[in-house]
């Protein structure tokens, strides 16, 4: 069975998933598709990528969550139509704005 696979995007390009990155500028003008990949890179043990729900992303709510990533290098495969949201785990990180939302095309 052949398999497709869509774009790879790194969350925040050379800076990565960090405290100092504007992820949700780094959205703008670019369009992300199902089957696409988003890798977000960060220092291992100083940051993790949650997956959530739309109030915990405006809330900086940690629990519960859909999905937890904390090698530092994880990639995540859009899936689904609509949006994503993605808070740090870790501290006050998401409150200081290390987030990330987006929306999924077909």
């Amino acid at each position: 069975m052949l398999q497709v696979r869509g774009a790879t995007h790194i969350v925040g390009d050379r800076d990565g998933w960090s405290l100092f990155a504007d992820s949700n500028n780094w959205t703008q003008g670019k369009e992300f598709l199902v089957g696409d990949v988003h890798v977000f890179n960060y220092e291992e043990h100083v940051h993790s990528v949650m997956q959530v729900n739309s109030t915990a992303y405006e809330d900086c709510i940690k629990d519960p969550y859909i999905s937890l990533f904390a090698s530092g290098s994880d990639s995540v495969v859009l899936s689904e139509v609509g949006r994503s949201w993605y808070i740090c785990g870790v501290g006050d990180h998401c409150e200081n704005g290390q987030k990330l939302s987006i929306n999924v095309a077909p």
